[in-house]
């Protein structure tokens, strides 16, 4: 009897214990992100797309529906998420900081580096920081060019019928992949299952890579997943496209082409496709089934986020789990007459921001205070309990995620042609010859009326010295 009821009392210590150690374990990291997402989320107020999985992340997490991105393009924004700071504003950020590695000079401390340092397994699959699985090379497929030398434990592309990561990309249904960008549809709808485009495989090897880091119960994972859809040229499955296929579509808010001042450019990377002779511009049946199209696309990147966290629950490591969704920048779809991205507007700057939390308060409330991307570092660190690196120049977006009244700040975006703050009230942009555009959000947040010379000249100069103070 007393050795049963020292049996007894051994298990229920045990299990405590256990209970105890796994409060105690640090926090997991995943991160999801998601290319050229713009808004365009039921959850962010777009009522026609069908988005359930990042609807229900964001049901129980905190969405941040005026975040920003630092730079409009992909390899500068991420560079700028993954280091925490302001960083040069060409895709080729990322490996003009591994040649400084290389080069034994000081570069800013990234983010799996400094999470890998504290403990963590760092792995990443897809397009995380700026090519997909990390490297460089013609084919972006050489192990001696990573993007990010010794900072992830592992960091994967499967790329199938695509055959290299460059080739999954820009690649289309079951194996097609951009030579010449003239000869390949700027849209697709390909009847099959999930894996005939590149996003298929890419979740396929991400559930593995859970399963392999939710066993190893002696450390804390950091998990990127980087999905390409719906980044050029849209092409998704054909069962994502059938909610869209007969839908009437809203007016493109301002599609006009902005006179004055303006970071308007000739959407070039989409008008190389094969667009089969029309103009989005001024073909407004083509115009609305490239969105149509893009929509699906959404569809389709909401899914293999509902993979993720499928999977991610089924391992058990979702209560101990931080989940980040965020898009790398924005994407017009006509707005200001252009289709793409690489401008200083609102559509290309904004872009989703989702962070769950475990035990997660007030979930489901969104916010409203404005917030960047550098902000992403120092906020997982507190998140997960490590101190921050001297390097980060972004500010924990923790109190946000605890108290969804908690204030933002103005937010900082460059590109070639300039740079830009935006605040609660208002967007200044300063081009390179010194000239302003000044647009108040207040009044109308279409960004289509330059106001600065009806605009105090206090208020101009108060947001070009921030501007300038803080990216130089």
């Amino acid at each position: 009897m007393v050795r049963q009821f020292g049996l007894i009392v051994f298990v229920l210590l045990t299990v405590l214990c256990a209970r105890a150690d796994a409060a105690d374990a640090p926090p997991n990291v995943l991160l999801i992100c998601v290319d050229d997402l713009r808004p365009e989320l039921n959850c962010f107020g777009a009522d026609y797309i069908r988005s359930p999985n990042i609807d229900q992340l964001a049901a129980t997490g905190r969405a941040f529906h005026q975040h920003f991105v630092q730079a409009p393009t992909c390899g500068a924004s991420r560079y700028a998420m993954l280091m925490g700071c302001y960083g040069g504003s060409s895709n080729d950020a990322i490996f003009h900081r591994a040649k400084l590695i290389a080069a034994g000079k000081s570069v800013p401390t990234s983010m799996p580096a400094w999470f890998r340092k504290h403990g963590y397994t760092t792995v990443s699959v897809g397009k995380v920081s700026h090519h997909p699985g990390g490297r460089g090379g013609k084919d972006w497929d050489d192990d001696d060019q990573p993007e990010m030398p010794d900072e992830w434990d592992r960091h994967r592309l499967p790329a199938g019928p695509w055959q290299h990561p460059r080739g999954a990309m820009h690649g289309l249904a079951r194996g097609e992949i951009r030579e010449d960008p003239s000869k390949m549809d700027v849209y697709q709808s390909a009847e099959g299952d999930d894996t005939i485009y590149p996003d298929g495989l890419i979740v396929d090897d991400s559930l593995d890579q859970l399963d392999q880091l939710a066993k190893d119960n002696t450390k804390p994972f950091f998990l990127a997943v980087g999905i390409i859809r719906p980044h050029l040229p849209f092409g998704a499955p054909a069962k994502y496209m059938e909610p869209y296929r007969d839908i009437q579509l809203a007016p493109i808010q301002h599609p006009e082409r902005p006179i004055g001042p303006t970071t308007w450019h000739r959407s070039g990377e989409f008008m190389r496709y094969n667009r089969w002779g029309r103009d989005p511009n001024t073909d407004s049946e083509f115009a609305d089934e490239v969105r149509r199209h893009y929509a699906a696309c959404v569809t389709y990147a909401d899914a293999m986020v509902g993979r993720v966290m499928a999977k991610l629950v089924e391992t058990g490591a979702a209560d101990n789990t931080v989940v980040v969704l965020w898009g790398d920048h924005g994407w017009h779809l006509g707005e200001h007459a252009i289709w793409g991205k690489h401008a200083l507007f609102e559509e290309s700057l904004r872009s989703p921001l989702i962070i769950r939390t475990p035990n997660q308060s007030k979930p489901g409330v969104a916010t409203n205070a404005i917030v960047e991307s550098v902000d992403m570092f120092p906020t997982l660190c507190d998140l997960t309990g490590i101190p921050r690196p001297s390097s980060v120049t972004g500010v924990s977006l923790q109190p946000i995620v605890n108290r969804p009244e908690a204030p933002g700040h103005s937010a900082i975006s460059y590109f070639n042609s300039g740079k830009t703050i935006r605040t609660p009230e208002y967007r200044l942009i300063q081009h390179k010859n010194g000239e302003i555009e000044l647009y108040d959000h207040a009044i109308d947040g279409s960004e289509t009326k330059n106001l600065v010379l009806e605009t105090p000249k206090e208020t101009i100069e108060s947001l070009r010295s921030e501007l300038n103070t803080r990216l130089p």
